[in-house]
């Protein structure tokens, strides 16, 4: 990518690991992060980078446009999500318009997201079922912790963490973690 009159490209890493140490240094407005990178991957960049509180944008910019990644890089507050194969003046065009407060996606992205979302709203008999403990385990994953972060936030080991999942999954009759969290986000339960 090239600069533009109103776009400068002020830094490109091949990881993650580094974007996030350079995002203080530089201050971009949006940062463009791929999911598949050595190192670190996108997600977890993403995650670091919000962590960070630096408030900079983050788009997901990669050519994965399953459900899990979908999800996750919204869950851990991605501010959009294109795929590399837009042309680049649309790529531009979204990068102006997460700048002015929009939430760029590419138009199957956005399709599957809305999808998700179309269930009417009701409130689930299954997540009055889950424990307090599950309550707090679906509460982190909603957050975008990864097992191991939920783990040590709720000082429990990780295997006894997959065992609260397990009991999720059954109860809210999902197969995924990106499944549940969307469950948990439609029936308002966190």
């Amino acid at each position: 990518m090239r600069d533009t009159d109103d776009i400068r490209l002020v830094a490109h890493y091949g990881n993650a690991q580094k974007a996030e140490k350079h995002v203080g240094y530089h201050h971009p407005d949006v940062v463009l992060m791929d999911i598949d990178m050595p190192v670190e991957n996108g997600l977890q960049g993403l995650r670091a980078i919000r962590a960070a509180g630096s408030g900079v944008m983050v788009l997901m910019f990669t050519v994965h446009d399953d459900n899990e990644n979908v999800f996750q890089a919204i869950c851990h507050g991605a501010s959009g999500y294109l795929l590399k194969q837009m042309a680049p003046e649309k790529i531009l065009d979204s990068i102006r318009e997460a700048i002015t407060g929009g939430a760029p996606m590419s138009p199957s992205i956005a399709k599957k997201v809305l999808a998700l979302f179309a269930q009417p709203f009701k409130r689930s008999e299954d997540l009055q079922a889950l424990t307090a403990r599950e309550h707090d385990v679906l509460s982190l994953l909603v957050r975008g912790h990864s097992y191991k972060m939920a783990a040590a936030q709720l000082e429990i080991g990780v295997e006894t963490l997959r065992f609260h999942i397990k009991n999720i999954y059954a109860k809210l009759h999902v197969n995924s973690k990106s499944e549940a969290v969307v469950k948990a986000l439609q029936n308002r339960i966190v």
